[in-house]
Parts: C-alpha cells; structure tokens; sequence
C-alpha cells in the first residue's frame, strides 16, 4: 500500500513504467528498487526457503540477506532490494538453488583506478570520511552499493540530537542531501554508486592497497582495479535476527526494511504492526509507522525496562501504543505472510512464563534487535578480527585514530562499533584525517585529532553511552597489548 499523505515526507516518485513478475505484469515507478514496488503491489512472497520451501519476504531492505534474490532479466540471484526498476523488466523468483551462468571475471577487460583514500560504505561515517580526507588535498574514491549516497541517514526522519558539528536539529534526510552533496561537488572526491567492493588483494607492492570492485550499469557490470594509498571501511552493519517459530514469514522485517520501505520508498508495510524492541531504533520506527498510517498494536521489550531514551519513549506513549517490558515474541502465525503473533512475559531467568502467553492480531512483525558490524571485506585485508559483545559483534581492532591492525587499512562508524550516527560521523572525520595523512606520509599525533577525541567522551557520557565506551576501551586495550601505535608506523 502506497502512503499518499504524509507529515514529514514528499514522494517524488519517478516514471510510471511497467515489469513482470512470475508473467503478470505490473506497475511501479522507475528509480524505487524491484522488490519494494512488488510489495506496493500487494505481494509479499519473494522467494522461498531451500529445503523446506518456506516463503521469505522483504527483510533488510539493504542487499545483506538473501531473501530478495531473483531471477531478473535472465540474471539469477540479483539483490532486488538495491536494483532500481526499470520499464519492461522481467523478474522471477528462484525455485531451489539458481542455475548460475558461466560468467567469470577473470580475463574480463579491467577498468584501472588509481587513487589516494578508498572509502567504501557512503552512510554518514563515509561521507565525513571522504569530506576530510579531501580537506587535506588528497584524492578519493567514494564507493557504495546501493543507488543513493547518504546510507541508513535517506530514511531517518526523526531530528538528531547533538551539536552543530553531528547536525543537531536536522533530520537524518536533510543530513543525507547536506553531506551527499558536498561530496559530489569536491573536486577532490569521484564518487561510484552501485558499486560493490568484491574483494582485496595482494600486490606484491608494500604502499599500495588492491581491491576489486563491480559496477552494476544497465544489467551490465563493470569490473574496477583500484590501487590505493589508504582505505577506510565505512561498510556499516546488518540487521540481528531473533529466533522463533515463524520468524521467516513474510511480514517479518528489519527495522531498517521498514523505514526503507516506508520512509525512502513511500510504501507500507503493513496495517498492523508489533514492534519488538524498544531501543531508539524500535521507538523512533514504531512513531515513524504511526506517521505513516499504521497502527503500532504494541512495542515488547525482553529487558524490565525500556532501551531508548524516555522523550522517544513517551512519544508513542502518547499516542496510546502500550510498550510492554519482560515480553517476547514466542511465535509468528500465518501462512503465506503474518497473520497474528504469540507474546509472553519472562521470568528472570529468560524463561516464558507459563500461561502469559497471548495472540495479538497483526500483519507485520518488526525486529528492532540490534544490529552487526559488517566486517566480512575488512576480514580479508589481514586486519585482526575480534568479538567484543558491546560493539555489536565481531569488529576489527583499532586505535583512536581508527586505523586497524593492518598498516593503512582504517574502519569508522557501525563497522567499527554499532553505536549513534552522530558518533559515526566524528569517527568519520577522524578515519579521514588520519588515511588522508598515512597516504601523504606525513605523522599523525594525537593532538591533532584531540578536539574529535574530545566529542566522542562527550557523545558517549552517561548511561546511554556505557555500552559504546566499554566497547572502545576493550578494543583500544587490545591494541595496546599489541603494542600497535599509527605513530610508528608512519
């Protein structure tokens, strides 16, 4: 269902062409991605599961599970969910495992990229990554996967809270425009959209990274051979998954899936939602859904109290949604998608409590549960690896300038911790400054990222902020154990 009215938000939506799917044809509008004008359609099975034929729905909304894989103009497994539409597409869903062509990148003709910085992941600790990096008269490569530049920022509608310098008063779509094109317009930044960082590798030269990476131009790809000084991962994270009966019904989403549904592409996710969490993701998600036009039934929290900040909190409160401590989701019902969800409350033990349990009737589940950094290419560089519960998961080690164990290789925001967009945004500017830097040889000390150093003990002050401090101070104590300094290895 198409949202006409809404508070905040304006849908220019692009040309209104038509594709098919599995033979019917239908409408959408060019430039939104395949798999939310099929939901606009009022389809919610995209594909099914392997073994046991399940059927799966949009989820994250962001190319990182595979719930959205199609067969789209002969192509199998394309990520529909960051294709954007276009007229007369054919798309099919996959049956089994898909029947992959004989395509190989090997001897394929390879576009060479020279550069100083390459900052993959264009969210918020990108963009500021790439802007101060070229502050310091280095060239940058600009790279992300999906059609828009801004990241997780493109459907946040909620004001950030802060200073000036994160953007305190704007909204997370004002921000996205602010930093998207100042990037754009610098000189000194060459920005790739759709376009995914495949791969690194060795190249036998000590000052030089190597990465591939694939554009998606038309149906076609072109294959990129980037050499560069310094990279700064800025590669955010993925949506954590909860474990219950039905938890891959259509119907059940990400919270981000959610708001790039509703706040990017002006779709609804459903009439009737429950949310669990309530985090600043599942209250800020849950008032945003209420904007929209649906009706919050609920938001259940596992914790005895709630996880976000209290003004989010009374909010939706206020809008007579009950939130609901010491409560999980014990099983997700339905069919073809949802249709009702069983809830329960939990002893201290995490246990349900027997005979609490309660069918609430809704058409959609909400996951907001935390999210993981995404560390996979990170990984393959060489650069140490750890888990570290209050970051959100594995991450890569590194110091306060953001550089990781591998020499040149720097990680900001999610990808290096999940914590707040405005923390992203700092470490950001910190991970630029310190790449753009290594790439022109010249030493970094501490006091010259002390004022950044600064806010970040600032942002993270306060019981809100304990989780992202004791993540830094295990991370930063690691490396120290490792007696790696950026200091001397410029």
């Amino acid at each position: 269902m198409r949202i006409r009215d809404h508070p905040i938000l304006e849908f220019k939506r692009g040309k209104k062409v038509h594709f098919y799917f599995n033979g019917k044809k239908l409408y959408g509008y060019e430039g939104e991605s395949i798999s939310a004008s099929i939901v606009a359609n009022g389809i919610h099975v995209l594909s099914r599961s392997l073994r046991y034929k399940n059927p799966r729905g949009f989820f994250c909304g962001i190319g990182k599970c595979s719930s959205c894989l199609m067969n789209v103009n002969g192509i199998p497994n394309v990520r529909t969910c960051i294709t954007p539409l276009k007229e007369g597409m054919e798309v099919r869903t996959q049956e089994g495992y898909a029947d992959l062509p004989s395509v190989s990148f090997r001897g394929r003709k390879k576009k060479k990229i020279e550069t100083d910085v390459l900052v993959i992941g264009a969210g918020p600790a990108g963009l500021t990554s790439a802007i101060e990096a070229a502050k310091q008269g280095v060239k940058v490569l600009l790279v992300d996967e999906n059609p828009r530049i801004g990241g997780q920022l493109v459907k946040q509608t909620h004001k950030f809270f802060g200073s000036k310098g994160e953007f305190a008063g704007k909204r997370g779509i004002e921000i996205a425009e602010i930093l998207g094109r100042k990037a754009q317009e610098d000189e000194n930044i060459d920005v790739l959209l759709q376009t995914s960082a495949f791969g690194y590798y060795e190249n036998g030269k000590d000052d030089f990274h190597l990465f591939g990476l694939v554009k998606r131009v038309n149906g076609e790809e072109e294959v990129y051979k980037v050499e560069c000084k310094s990279a700064i991962f800025a590669c955010g994270a993925m949506e954590n998954m909860l474990v219950f009966p039905g938890n891959d019904l259509p119907g059940v989403y990400g919270a981000g899936g959610v708001q790039t549904l509703m706040n990017v592409y002006g779709i609804l996710p459903g009439k009737k939602v429950l949310m669990v969490g309530s985090g600043n993701v599942g209250l800020i998600v849950s008032y945003q859904l209420l904007q929209a036009g649906a009706e919050v039934v609920c938001i259940i929290e596992a914790m005895p109290r709630i996880g976000g900040y209290h003004v989010h909190a009374a909010k939706v409160r206020r809008c007579g949604v009950p939130i609901l401590t010491s409560h999980t989701i014990v099983e997700a019902k339905g069919k073809e998608r949802v249709e009702s969800a069983v809830i329960g409350r939990i002893d201290e033990n995490w246990n349900v409590v027997k005979g609490s349990e309660r069918e609430i009737e809704c058409d959609t589940i909400c996951l907001a549960v935390g999210l993981s950094p995404s560390v996979k290419l990170i990984a393959q560089t060489g650069a140490e690896v750890r888990f570290i519960p209050e970051a959100g998961g594995y991450v890569a080690l590194h110091n306060k300038f953001m550089e990781t164990t591998k020499r040149g290789i720097f990680v900001a925001g999610d990808a290096s911790g999940v914590e707040e967009a405005s923390i992203a945004i700092v470490e950001g500017k910190i991970a630029g400054f310190s790449a753009a830097k290594f790439s022109l040889g010249e030493r970094v000390e501490e006091r010259d990222i002390e004022k950044y150093l600064k806010r970040l003990n600032e942002l993270r002050a306060g019981p809100f902020g304990e989780r992202g401090r004791k993540a830094k101070e295990k991370i930063f104590a690691m490396m120290e154990r490792r007696q790696w300094d950026i200091r001397k290895a410029v």
